[in-house]
């Protein structure tokens, strides 16, 4: 049985089912909750398909996906020859900061529609509290990624 030989894949499986809610395409999120559980030394593309019962290309298309967004990263080993992945140690709270100026274009938008539809008082306002809702992310997830990176142990002090 999959779950036997590879410990945690029940519970990757529905973290990649939650964000394939949330709008990620299906195979990479299942590629990136794989990889979360990875072994120290990563997977191969050939491993990561044995693991989710998919083929190499499947795999190839989440895994060219996920390293494009930084999500993951390849990790290059002297005389192996096939290359292996592993979750980038920043993929989270990367993938949050990277989203704060995309929140302050969104809110800039949502100023320019609230403009339009001044003549729709109920629509305008609608319109500029999704502008303050953007702006006030794209100020504070850098913030909270700061304010966490700060109390986070020191991992050199062992």
């Amino acid at each position: 049985m999959l779950g036997e030989e590879h410990p945690g894949v029940e519970a990757a499986e529905q973290a990649a089912a939650m964000l394939t809610a949330a709008g990620m395409a299906r195979m990479p999120a299942r590629v990136m909750m794989a990889l979360v559980g990875s072994p120290d030394e990563g997977y191969t593309a050939a491993e990561l398909g044995q693991r989710l019962g998919v083929s190499a290309a499947a795999v190839s298309g989440a895994v060219r996906y996920l390293t494009s967004m930084r999500f993951i990263h390849r990790i290059s080993r002297p005389g192996d020859r096939r290359d292996r992945y592993d979750i980038a140690d920043d993929a989270w709270h990367g993938m949050m900061t990277a989203n704060a100026p995309l929140y302050a274009r969104l809110a800039a938008f949502m100023d320019q529609i609230a403009a339009d539809n001044g003549d729709a008082p109920l629509s305008a306002a609608r319109a500029r509290d999704v502008a303050d809702f953007l702006r006030f992310l794209s100020t504070r997830m850098p913030q909270l990624v700061d304010e966490w990176r700060a109390q986070r142990p020191d991992p050199g002090a062992g």
